[in-house]
């Protein structure tokens, strides 16, 4: 009975530690970028987009298609840096212990 209740107080602490690495996530912002810094977008690191820059210089009526390429390569940018953020702070609250594959935790 020791054991269930020493396993059930690591879990409740995990559970807190997974709490505060959401919010960490929640409020950080990561920034994503494309063309040598021409288009720059911000996220938060839950993925929710914040922002978006563009040089004024790219607004090329004639060449759209660039634009919005340069635009979808800051965001595949930034999410692969979120993406990079949330697994390192999971691999914190879990101590480095793996989860199974496509067990994620909820960030």
């Amino acid at each position: 009975m020791k054991n269930l209740a020493g396993m059930m107080k690591q879990a409740t602490q995990m559970q807190a530690r997974m709490k505060e690495a959401q919010a960490k996530l929640e409020r950080l912002e990561i920034e994503g970028t494309a063309g040598n810094g021409l288009v720059r977008l911000s996220m938060t690191g839950k993925g929710v987009l914040k922002a978006i820059t563009i040089d004024p210089k790219l607004a090329d009526p004639e060449d759209m298609e660039t634009l919005q390429d340069l635009i979808l390569a800051a965001f595949a940018d930034a999410r692969t840096k979120v993406e990079a953020t949330s697994a390192e702070e999971m691999k914190q609250v879990t101590g480095g212990l793996q989860l199974p594959p496509g067990m994620d935790l909820p960030f």
